[in-house]
Parts: structure tokens; C-alpha cells; sequence
């Protein structure tokens, strides 16, 4: 491979990977846009997000495991077409809450095929100390992407449609298929079989306790529902000779510590990205512009951070510098906590998101960094979907059980200053098991 293709490969993957999550977050700026011009209450918007991190989560790891089987690139480009050419566009042409709900869903299946081929790419790519940053850059791109979608969902959401945000994503994905076919090879496949049993026990199972904990009728029995097929999926994955999700990748206390992590702090995360620009809309009385503004003292700080990280490495371990970024993390989330909503933007958001940034420019790096840990080539999408899978399941998990638990509550103060305190109980799991990470060493 000449240095030229070479140079190429890093950029493919990073904006593909960047254009996923940047999507998701520009939904939660224009959530209020997106509900008055659909109609949807409460729950329905929720299932904007839920809709495609179930399809996201549930069906990445036969996402990653195609990618071994079939070829990294071949499935890489399947997912950018899907999620670019098809789902965006008909998620921007959405006319009603249903169409908006089953195409987001759509766009999660080729993010399940697109994610986990981007970190596996990059895997096959790169060694040594050069995957490492190459891992560290990816893992940085996943939370910027988060935090500068907000920004871009606000400035769209208040000159344009909130449509655009979606749009957008047709041309940049045509020319990252063009980029792909010039400069990413072809790799070699792995032989095998898909597991379709444990995939479609996994969707269900999943699906079955977010819909459980957010809009059934009857939760508990569909809780129950979602939890026996999980076992079930557990079972099917270990009597199979091609499971989707081999049992070994939890052996491993730093991989399966940093699944536990990742799990709970997106749990955190995404809810507060999700509520806090609804709550300077319904509190403060911001605009879509000023909540995307607002998420500055966040989203630059996160930046810097993040670019510090392969720097402290040569003063600090992995381990050391993550557990700092959760617990620093957790400290914003308690400030937020204690402060509650109504003391003002300065106290109630702009501080705790200095601190947030900071923890999580640390944190989500690293916490890929721990999630491929010790895996070998043939199961090395396979890990890159279980790190997927944990990013996107707990943050539907997360922001179902937090709205659950504040969606009757008689005020947007009331709600918002409950769910912060939710966070922070998930943010103390996330900061147990990278503590549970440094215990390895």
C-alpha cells in the first residue's frame, strides 16, 4: 500500500464514524422543531432516539461479524449506503411521527453495519503505538461528535429545517463511498457462518426491555420478556460454533470492566445530552440556537482534553487517566446535582459542562482503547461490535429508565433536577468499573 492510500484510510474512517454519531446528536437540539412540526408527545420523541440505538445496538454484532466474514470493506460499504443514501434522505423527507420513528430505525441498521466495520478497519490497519492514537483520535471522534452535533442541530434547527441535519449526510456519504473504493482495500475474510438465531434473540430481547422500561402498556411482563430472551441469546452464543458475540471477548477483566464503564457512562451521557438542551428551552426560554450555543462550555473543553490524552500517556497509564476522566466526569454531574436547574445557566450548566468536558474528552478514548483490549485479528470486529453495542444499548437503556422515572413529574424543573440525580448514580457504576479496570494491573 502506497503512503498516499495509506494517509487516506484514518480520514475515511473517522469522518464515517463522526457522520453516525454527529446524526444522533442533531436530534437532540431540534427535538422541540421535531415535535411541533410532527406532532409527537413525550414518548413518541424519545422513539426518535430509541428507534435507531435499538436497530444501532441490537444489530451491530452481526454487523461486525459480517465484516469478518464477508470483508471489512465490502460491509463498510453497505452500511454507508443505508445510512447515508437511504435512511437519511428519508428521515429528512419524514412527513409524520411513524415515518420519522421507522426510518431512524433504518438509519440504525446501517449505523450497525457501518460502526463496528470503522473501528475494525482501523484495527487492521494500524499497530503498535500507531493503533493506539489511531484509537484514541477514533474514541475522541465519538464524543466530539456527540457534543458538535448538538451545536449543528441548533444553528440548523433556527435558520433552516432540522430537516437539513439529515440531508446533508446524502452527499458526504456518496463521497465517502467514492473514497472508499479508491483508497481503502479490500481485506481478507474469515471463514465462518453467521449466527441468526443469536441475532434476532438479541434484537428482541433488546428491544423488548427498552419498549418495557419506555411506552408498554404492561412493562413488568415486557421487562421479563427482554431479560429471557437475553439469556436466551447468552446460551444460543455459547452452544454456537459461529457465535456473533464470542463469550471469550467477557473473560478478559480490563474488556469486559470497560464494557460495564462504557455502558453507564453513555447511560449518563446521552441523557444529558438528550434533556439539558430541552431543559434551557422549557427553563430558560432559549432558542434552538442559544441551547446549541450553550453546549460550548462542553464541547471545547471535551476537544482539548481529548487531544491531550496521547500526550499524558507519556506520564500517565491508560488506566490512571481514565479513571480521572470518570471521576471527573461524576463531579460535574454532582455539581449540576446540587446546584439544580434554577440557579441559572452559569451555575446550573455552564460549570458543570467545563467539568463534564474535561472527563469526557479523558474518558471515551480510553474506554475504546479498554474495549478492543488483548483481541486478536479474527475476532477483532467482533470486539469492535460489543464496544458499539454497549455505546448504543446503554444509552437507550439509560434515557428510557431516566425518562420513565421523570416523565409524570409536574414541572420541567422538578424533571430535569430528578433525572441529574439519576445520572449520578450511573456515573458512580461507570467510575466502579474503571476503578475495577486499574485492579488488573
Amino acid at each position: 500500500m502506497n503512503k498516499q492510500k495509506f494517509g487516506m484510510i484514518l480520514p475515511i474512517i473517522l469522518i464515517s464514524y463522526f457522520m453516525i454519531l454527529l446524526d444522533n446528536s442533531i436530534v437532540f437540539t431540534s427535538t422541540v422543531k421535531i415535535a411541533a412540526d410532527l406532532s409527537l408527545s413525550a414518548s413518541e420523541l424519545s422513539w426518535v432516539t430509541n428507534a435507531y440505538a435499538l436497530t444501532f445496538g441490537g444489530l451491530l454484532m452481526i454487523g461486525g461479524r459480517s465484516g469478518d466474514i464477508f470483508g471489512r470493506r465490502n460491509v463498510f460499504l453497505i452500511g454507508l449506503v443505508i445510512f447515508s443514501s437511504i435512511g437519511s434522505l428519508l428521515v429528512g423527507l419524514s412527513t409524520n411521527g411513524l415515518m420519522i420513528i421507522a426510518m431512524r430505525a433504518l438509519q440504525g441498521i446501517g449505523s450497525a453495519i457501518l460502526a463496528p466495520t470503522t473501528l475494525a478497519l482501523l484495527m487492521d490497519s494500524y499497530r503498535d503505538q500507531m493503533r493506539t492514537r489511531a484509537i484514541v483520535y477514533y474514541g475522541a471522534t465519538g464524543g466530539l461528535g456527540a457534543s458538535i452535533g448538538l451545536v449543528v442541530g441548533g444553528l440548523i434547527a433556527s435558520y433552516a429545517s432540522w430537516r437539513w441535519g439529515f440531508l446533508l449526510n446524502v452527499p458526504v456519504g456518496i463521497l465517502m463511498i467514492v473514497l472508499t473504493l479508491k483508497y481503502i482495500p479490500a481485506s481478507k475474510k474469515v471463514e465462518g457462518k453467521l449466527d441468526w438465531l443469536g441475532s434476532i434473540l438479541s434484537v428482541l430481547g433488546i428491544t423488548a426491555l427498552v419498549y418495557g422500561i419506555n411506552g408498554a402498556s404492561h412493562p413488568v411482563p415486557m421487562v421479563m420478556t427482554g431479560i429471557l430472551l437475553l439469556v436466551l441469546f447468552v446460551w444460543q452464543e455459547k452452544v454456537s460454533k459461529h457465535p456473533i458475540t464470542p463469550l471469550k471477548l467477557f473473560k478478559d477483566r480490563e474488556r469486559s470492566s470497560a464494557y460495564i464503564a462504557r455502558f453507564f457512562f453513555l447511560g449518563a451521557m446521552i441523557s444529558y445530552f438528550f434533556l439539558t438542551p430541552q431543559a434551557m428551552q422549557q427553563v430558560y426560554h432559549f432558542t434552538p440556537l442559544m441551547a446549541a450555543v450553550g453546549f460550548l462550555p462542553e464541547t471545547l473543553p471535551q476537544f482539548v482534553f481529548a487531544t491531550l490524552v496521547s500526550r499524558l500517556n507519556e506520564k500517565f497509564t491508560n488506566t490512571q487517566i481514565l479513571i480521572a476522566g470518570t471521576v471527573i466526569t461524576l463531579a460535574g454531574l454532582v455539581f449540576a446535582a446540587v446546584v439544580g436547574i434554577q440557579a441559572g445557566y452559569w451555575w446550573s450548566v455552564a460549570i458543570p459542562m467545563v467539568i463534564i468536558g474535561i472527563g469526557q474528552g479523558f474518558t471515551l478514548s480510553l474506554l475504546t482503547v479498554a474495549g478492543v483490549a488483548n483481541t486478536d485479528k479474527e475476532i477483532a470486529g467482533s470486539a469492535s461490535g460489543v464496544v458499539n453495542m454497549v455505546h448504543q444499548i446503554g444509552s437507550s437503556v439509560g434515557l428510557s429508565i431516566i425518562t420513565a422515572l421523570t416523565a409524570n413529574l409536574i414541572s420541567p424543573v422538578l424533571s430535569y433536577d430528578h433525572a441529574i440525580i439519576i445520572m449520578v448514580v450511573f456515573m458512580l457504576i461507570s467510575v466502579g468499573a474503571t476503578l475495577n479496570i486499574g485492579l488488573k494491573k
